[in-house]
């Protein structure tokens, strides 16, 4: 049998690619006496014809960028990619705002510092997105003349 056709033979037996296969060429007097599939596994087992190790990717070029980019090194303007929404979305932003005015609210309210009726009243204020900050929201408080410190 051509040594193309047992190559061909061997990479369905081993579930890979022929440019993967290997042949032996000292014993190729062995390889063209085969005739059937059966004879190809024999000299498969023989080590005659074998199949190369896959290729791997390195990733030593991905773990140096990383390590950069942990130093906060490759972030310039050139490597940012998408609008600043897409990075940092409106609804997780305007999530980690409300979270900690809310937090503020309640802190004040646990220390006696506001009273139920103002913890509302702000409340509603802060969920209608005025308030952009726990300062401010202090602040605005401070103003009107509701904390009692």
């Amino acid at each position: 049998m051509r040594v193309e056709t047992a190559k061909r033979i061997a990479a369905d037996e081993y579930k890979s690619g022929v440019s993967r296969i290997w042949v032996d060429m000292d014993s190729l007097t062995l390889v063209q006496e085969a005739a059937t599939r059966e004879d190809v596994r024999n000299l498969m087992e023989k080590h005659v014809i074998q199949a190369k190790p896959k290729k791997g990717n390195s990733n030593a070029r991905f773990k140096k960028r990383l390590k950069q980019l942990s130093k906060e090194r490759r972030r310039g303007p050139g490597s940012v990619r998408g609008t600043r929404n897409a990075r940092f979305p409106r609804k997780r932003r305007w999530i980690k705002t409300i979270r900690a005015l809310r937090d503020e609210l309640r802190t004040l309210k646990s220390e006696n510092k506001i009273d139920a009726k103002t913890y509302r009243k702000y409340y509603r204020i802060v969920k209608g997105g005025t308030i952009k900050s726990r300062a401010q929201l202090r602040s605005q408080i401070r103003l009107a003349g509701l904390l009692g410190e």
